[in-house]
């Protein structure tokens, strides 16, 4: 006899596991508090749909935190799965010159997702729409906002992060879960945008101007990139990369800091010969001799005296070590994805909970984080496969 699988929530994971799970084995059912599915999975293709990325698993398991903690899932269905599995229900995907994965021209988001609602139709997967889970009852029965109460054999919980209100991932769960006695983590914003309390002469010749070809550090890692100065702060890939260790400065020390290498090609003795081998003054071989932009040399200038600024040794230091103070986080629905909510130790390895047997948690719920390149959606995608083949094979 088949048992029956309610999935709670209807984005990346919850996609993956219904598509995986054996129909011969099982009935699933996809409950969705909004009245259509993936709300949140289309945001993501205001970008230009970045699916996933094409550089090697070994390497892409090391961009996800905690370390080791999605190993398992990102084995079992890595990035070139879900690219074949991709192709196979009717989306082709092409690398981009970043190596990031995309649709095949002319693809859009919506038909992305429709053809992945048709393959979930084809495999006898049911859908509950305007049904919002609210809490267990005294039975732990799941609850639903319309009186509706249902007792499935197994419940994958795929509720979201805390970021994108506007889509339905508000986290609005997290207190049901604490109350259950479920160890949480405050939702976090990551992937963001921080606080800079730029000096206004700056900001108003440099708002909106990217810094590239640079790279950036906090706590001890380090990001190539670029960056994009903003009215709020700083914007872009490479500070979004640093989310986890900036929020930690934040936390422990009120303000965090990042450093810049302006030109991560030289060491800071060849920079500083070059400057003294030039005849031009001090501006004019910034621009000329090192190929720095306008807004890195008045980047330079706002933030050291006019003796620093000429003394060679002091100016190639800060041209190598360039801090910038960071003073808050962008509001968390600002933020491309959180990190918090259920708390890892709380599931075993094949995310089921273990104070609720049959009961599991994947997707962005769990306390993990990623940067942005198409590693949040492997690894959401990644972990409904694990579970999926988790429970196929424990039922055969």
């Amino acid at each position: 006899m088949k048992k029956s699988v309610a999935i709670i929530g209807g984005g990346p994971a919850a996609f993956a596991a219904a598509a995986f799970l054996d129909p011969a084995l099982f009935n699933v059912t996809i409950y969705e508090k909004n009245k259509s599915l993936g709300r949140k999975f289309l945001v993501a293709g205001k970008g230009g749909f970045n699916l996933t990325h094409s550089e090697e698993i070994e390497a892409f398991k090391s961009r996800y935190s905690p370390t080791g903690f999605l190993d398992a899932a990102l084995t079992h269905f890595t990035n070139h799965d879900f690219r074949n599995w991709l192709a196979e229900i009717g989306t082709p995907t092409f690398v981009g010159s970043s190596k990031r994965v995309y649709p095949e021209k002319g693809i859009k988001p919506i038909a992305v997702l429709n053809r992945i609602i048709e393959c979930l139709v084809a495999k006898g997967v049911q859908f509950e729409y305007e049904h919002e889970w609210i809490n267990w009852d005294e039975n732990n029965n799941l609850v639903f906002t319309n009186d509706v109460s249902i007792s499935p054999d197994i419940i994958l919980f795929a509720l979201g992060g805390g970021s994108w209100k506007v889509t339905g991932s508000d986290g609005s769960w997290l207190d049901i879960f604490s109350k259950k006695g479920i160890q949480t983590v405050p939702f976090r914003a990551e992937n963001c945008g921080f606080q800079v309390d730029w000096k206004p002469d700056f900001l108003i010749q440099n708002v909106g101007v990217p810094i590239k070809n640079c790279t950036f550090s906090c706590g001890g890692k380090h990001q190539t990139g670029e960056v994009v100065i903003t009215e709020f702060g700083l914007e872009g890939n490479a500070i979004y990369a640093l989310s986890s260790e900036i929020q930690s400065e934040l936390t422990s020390k009120g303000r965090a800091t990042i450093y810049i290498d302006f030109k991560p090609g030289f060491s800071e003795s060849e920079l500083q010969i070059k400057l003294e081998n030039s005849d031009a003054n001090t501006t004019q071989a910034l621009k000329r001799t090192l190929k720095l932009s306008p807004t890195q040399i008045a980047l330079l200038k706002s933030n050291l005296t006019k003796e620093e600024f000429t003394r060679t040794a002091e100016l190639a230091k800060r041209i190598k070590n360039f801090p910038i103070h960071l003073t808050a986080a962008a509001h968390i629905d600002e933020a491309i994805s959180t990190s918090g909510g259920i708390a890892l130790d709380e599931v075993d390895e094949n995310f089921e909970l273990k104070s609720l047997p049959s009961s599991f948690c994947i997707g962005e719920m769990l306390d993990w984080n990623a940067p942005t390149g198409g590693y949040l959606l492997q690894g959401c995608f990644s972990m409904g496969a694990r579970v999926a083949r988790h429970l196929n094979d424990r039922e055969i």
